[in-house]
């Protein structure tokens, strides 16, 4: 039996750890709020309704539907920091359950990325309400936004093993992944247009296109807005993900029996 097989034996064997887990996971994000998972939908909606007043009224931003521009760049960045941080974070927090029980180690990382998943999809409702309101009505071409929210899933797991790996031996990381994280936010277009800057100085595009999430995010907004298809994008964010995936895999496997001496 090779290493694949056992890995999936063992996946099967322990799946109802990784629903516990998430369940657990959304528990505990809501716990003492009083409102709960509908926060998820109140959240976004105020922070775009922030960004707007700022980057639309006050520094002259403006275009078609400007809302819903920022909103479907902000709920895809939401996920990938939540998700990467939680994940990040999930062998140390959970350490005392490591120490104790076994459980596939990397049933941790991954049920941080896939209960923010969750979360994230339950947003989604604010988007579409907003689109409605925005008078942004979705066409057939919605239906390529699957492409995106799949290729972010598996990009998210893929550096959250990594971060997860990383932390447990370097517990710094946590600090330069919130640069990191500044930095990637500011260089995927949240709540600004690219095509102005890349016409202005089109070297200036190199920093939108090393930039996996961008991709996701653009390829993610084509749909929203109706707008055909970026595939080179969809190629680029696709094998960076799988890529990112793979790697990630493969360090924490190796890695996981060492974890126990640094927790």
């Amino acid at each position: 039996m090779n290493k694949l097989e056992r890995v999936s034996k063992n996946f099967m064997k322990y799946r109802f750890m990784l629903v516990e887990l998430i369940k657990k996971g959304v528990k505990l994000k809501y716990r003492r709020s009083y409102l709960g998972i509908l926060w998820t939908l109140i959240e976004p909606l105020l922070t775009t309704i922030v960004l707007t007043v700022i980057f639309g009224m006050l520094l002259g931003r403006s275009g078609e539907s400007y809302p819903v521009y920022i909103l479907s760049g902000r709920l895809l960045y939401s996920f990938f920091s939540s998700a990467t941080n939680g994940a990040m974070k999930s062998i140390r927090q959970n350490s005392g359950m490591i120490k104790k029980v076994y459980v596939p180690k990397y049933m941790y990382p991954l049920s941080s990325v896939i209960f923010n998943y969750v979360i994230f999809i339950i947003s989604m409702i604010v988007l579409l309400g907003l689109m409605i309101f925005e008078g942004v009505f979705p066409t057939l071409r919605i239906l390529t936004c699957i492409i995106p929210l799949i290729i972010i899933l598996i990009m998210s797991s893929g550096v959250g093993l990594i971060l997860a790996t990383m932390n447990v031996f370097f517990r710094d990381i946590e600090y330069i992944w919130s640069v990191f994280l500044m930095m990637i936010m500011y260089g995927s277009a949240i709540f600004y247009y690219t095509d102005s800057i890349v016409e202005k100085s089109p070297s200036k595009a190199i920093l939108f296109d090393i930039n996996p999430l961008y991709a996701c995010i653009r390829v993610f907004r084509d749909g929203v807005f109706g707008e055909a298809i970026h595939w080179n994008l969809v190629l680029y964010s696709g094998l960076f993900s799988v890529g990112c995936f793979l790697i990630g895999l493969i360090v924490f496997y190796k890695k996981q029996d060492d974890f126990i001496l640094h927790l």
